[in-house]
């Protein structure tokens, strides 16, 4: 059996810039990343160039949970807690779009360019389903007595993962927006739902600090569950090359993973890699140069460099 590879991990840069906890990234164009925090502004970053300031794209009146970029249209959507949703042209930096939704957090944003749809994920437990490129409202429907978390989507079977603070994870048909699967096997709120790069496997994870995969083609039989961090999981990222997985944690810490084994991999906390201090709320991996970048509650964003394998 070949040893495990355990890439070395050096954090590059701190992005700091916002006044308030920073709880959404997104990944832009190239190495662009944009962040949204409780200060009401949203910053576009060039984590090749960390050396530069970060520039406000937005300024909004209340907290930002849930960005998403939409490179085909050139947008960056973000959640406007309590307000909507709005939309923000990249290139000419201004609103593009503005849509009013029920007076309530607004957690998760995804888009399917195949079926044109904006899906997003409230705090009353609706799911709203907003058209493209108009942004006009074709349903709200209520799944949950309490929050949706989370989403993901897996375009080649035409399904949406929801994750709630009911326990549940939904799996619902695209389309029809039927709900297929119900997974409860969660004993706590799920904040995280994450499909494999190769979409065979679903990830999910949340306020009890599990990580559990779940067969996608087996009708979404559970395999395994990884007692993974001390705390509450705020989110799961798969690297763009379906080599590895992080997880983040109210713990202050992200745990690097071997993707297709679960082997824990790295450690970065403060006391390991000068981590952040407090709970790392979101990741994302912007380009392909194995480059993670993580945002805390502490109100900065972390860059951090995973090494490759020498080949000899």
């Amino acid at each position: 059996m070949s040893e495990i590879f355990r890439p070395p991990v050096t954090k590059t840069a701190t992005l700091a810039g916002h006044r308030d906890a920073v709880y959404a990234l997104t990944g832009g164009s190239g190495d662009t990343i944009y962040s949204g925090s409780a200060d009401g502004m949203v910053v576009g970053w060039d984590t090749g160039a960390p050396e530069r300031d970060g520039e406000l794209l937005a300024r909004v009146e209340n907290s930002v949970y849930a960005l998403r970029h939409l490179p085909e249209l050139g947008l960056l959507v973000l959640g406007h807690n309590f307000q909507g949703i709005q939309a923000i042209d990249v290139a000419q930096r201004k609103l593009a779009h503005a849509t009013a939704l029920p007076p309530v957090a607004i957690f998760e944003i995804v888009a399917s360019v195949a079926r044109q749809r904006l899906y997003v994920a409230m705090g009353d437990g609706t799911l709203a389903v907003l058209r493209l490129p108009d942004f006009r409202i074709e349903k709200l429907l209520r799944l949950a007595d309490k929050s949706l978390r989370c989403l993901a989507l897996h375009e080649g079977r035409g399904e949406l993962a929801v994750g709630s603070s009911d326990t549940f994870t939904r799996i619902l048909d695209l389309d029809s927006l039927e709900t297929k699967f119900t997974l409860g096997e969660s004993t706590n709120s799920v904040f995280s739902v994450a499909y494999a790069p190769d979409g065979a496997r679903l990830l999910t994870a949340g306020r009890d600090a599990q990580i559990r995969t779940w067969d996608v083609a087996a009708g979404y039989a559970l395999t395994s569950q990884v007692p993974a961090h001390m705390y509450t999981i705020n989110h799961l990222a798969f690297s763009p090359d379906g080599q590895y997985l992080a997880s983040c944690s109210l713990d202050k810490s992200i745990k690097l993973w071997d993707a297709g084994t679960l082997t824990l991999l790295r450690v970065l906390d403060r006391a390991r890699a000068a981590g952040h201090g407090t709970s790392v709320n979101r990741l994302v991996w912007p380009g392909t140069e194995n480059r993670l970048v993580s945002c805390s509650d502490d109100r900065s964003l972390a860059v951090w460099q995973l090494g490759v394998k020498n080949e000899e």
